[in-house]
């Protein structure tokens, strides 16, 4: 069961990096990319020995509320789609307060993206497209958190040879 837990770790770290190359590259997130991911939450859980209750019922409750306010932040015009898709699928993966370590990651790699950004299109090129791909800032602090949550496993395995 270790091996299927990360094996579809690395699985959803993948598509992390995917879905901030794609929005690098064309300011999208696709709808099959986080379909995948959200339908790899459950195969996640049981692989990790989440009980059926309470555990998963937390995991799909938050799941629920993340949904709710990603779409607050959407009709504010404050997310893309993709973007809020990807937050809520990743919200069926990460524990309620990871992912609150999850966000503050986002926001800190987002305000750099930002700075770096602004400076970019004031300094040296005015005509660089308008929107910011916020799926790299999404992606850098999910995979902070599932690195830091994993790390006593992982280095555990990594002493035993």
């Amino acid at each position: 069961m270790i091996y299927l837990h990360y094996g579809l770790l690395i699985a959803l770290a993948i598509g992390l990096l995917i879905a901030a190359f794609t929005d690098i590259r064309s300011r999208k997130i696709y709808n099959w990319l986080n379909g995948a991911i959200a339908l790899g939450a459950p195969l996640f859980w049981f692989a990790s020995g989440m009980a059926v209750w309470p555990d998963m019922a937390i995991q799909l409750g938050f799941a629920v509320l993340v949904s709710v306010a990603m779409m607050a932040l959407y009709a504010m015009g404050l997310l893309g789609g993709g973007d809020i898709k990807l937050l809520a699928a990743l919200s069926l993966w990460i524990a309620p307060l990871s992912y609150m370590t999850l966000l503050i990651i986002m926001a800190i790699v987002g305000g750099l993206m930002a700075i770096a950004f602004v400076v970019r299109r004031v300094v040296f090129k005015p005509e660089t497209p308008g929107q910011l791909p916020y799926g790299v800032a999404i992606a850098a602090g999910a995979l902070w958190v599932i690195t830091i949550d994993n790390y006593d496993t992982l280095s555990r395995a990594a002493s035993l040879g």
